[in-house]
C-alpha cells in the first residue's frame, strides 16, 4: 500500500511540474488571433462561472425594474459597453472580436447568469480578458441600472426599445459598422472600448 501511495504522490508531482514548465518555458501561444483550443473552452467558461458563483454576494438588484431605470442602464451601455459587446444597430462588434477571450456578443447572446454575479463582474471586471472594474467609474446604482437593463435587453418595452435605437444613431454614442468600436463620446466617464 506505500508503495502505491509513493507512486501515485510521485505521479501528482511528475504532472504538475510537467504543467508549470509548460507554462513557465513558453509553450503556451499568447496570440490573440487563434481559436481557443478544446481544452480551454472546456476549463476556461466552466472556471469562471464557479469562480464568480462562489464570490458574487448573494444581494437582489435594488433597482426598480421601470422604464426610468431600463432608460439609464442602456445609456451606459450604449456608452461605456457596446463598443466591445455589440449594441442594437451593430449586433457584432467586430472590436469584441479581436480580443482573446472574444467578448460576449450580448445582442446576439443576452447573459443568463443571475443578477447578482452580473453586477459582480461589471463592479470588478475580469482579469486577463479586457473587461475593466466598473467600479472607479460608476456609482453602485448605475452598475445596477447597467445590470438590470443586461437582464432584460431581449425583453425591453417599446418605448426603452425605440430610445435604444435612436442612441446608437446619436453623435458620440454611435458604434461605427465598419471597426465596432465608438466614436468620441463627451461623457464624462472613462471610456473603457479601448481598454
Amino acid at each position: 500500500m506505500l508503495r502505491f501511495l509513493i507512486g501515485f504522490l510521485t505521479g501528482i508531482v511528475l504532472v504538475l511540474l510537467t504543467l508549470f514548465c509548460y507554462l513557465r518555458f513558453g509553450f503556451v501561444d499568447p496570440r490573440a488571433d487563434l481559436e481557443p483550443g478544446s481544452l480551454e473552452m472546456r476549463l476556461a467558461m466552466p472556471a469562471l462561472d464557479a469562480s464568480v458563483d462562489r464570490r458574487a454576494p448573494d444581494m437582489k438588484n435594488p433597482v426598480q425594474l421601470n422604464e426610468e431605470n431600463l432608460l439609464a442602464g442602456m445609456k451606459i451601455y450604449q456608452t461605456d459597453c457596446a463598443g466591445c459587446h455589440g449594441d442594437i444597430s451593430h449586433p457584432h462588434s467586430a472590436f469584441g472580436d479581436s480580443f482573446y477571450p472574444r467578448v460576449p456578443q450580448f445582442v446576439e447572446d443576452p447573459p443568463d447568469m443571475p443578477e447578482n454575479q452580473n453586477f459582480f463582474i461589471i463592479q470588478h471586471g475580469i482579469r486577463l480578458s479586457g473587461m475593466p472594474e466598473w467600479k472607479t467609474r460608476l456609482k453602485e446604482s448605475e452598475i445596477w441600472q447597467v445590470t438590470t437593463f443586461l437582464s432584460h435587453m431581449d425583453k425591453l418595452p417599446p418605448q426603452v426599445l425605440a430610445a435604444w435605437k435612436t442612441a446608437t444613431t446619436e453623435p458620440g454614442t454611435a458604434v461605427s459598422a465598419d471597426a465596432g468600436t465608438k466614436a468620441p463620446t463627451k461623457d464624462k466617464r472613462m471610456d473603457m472600448s479601448a481598454h
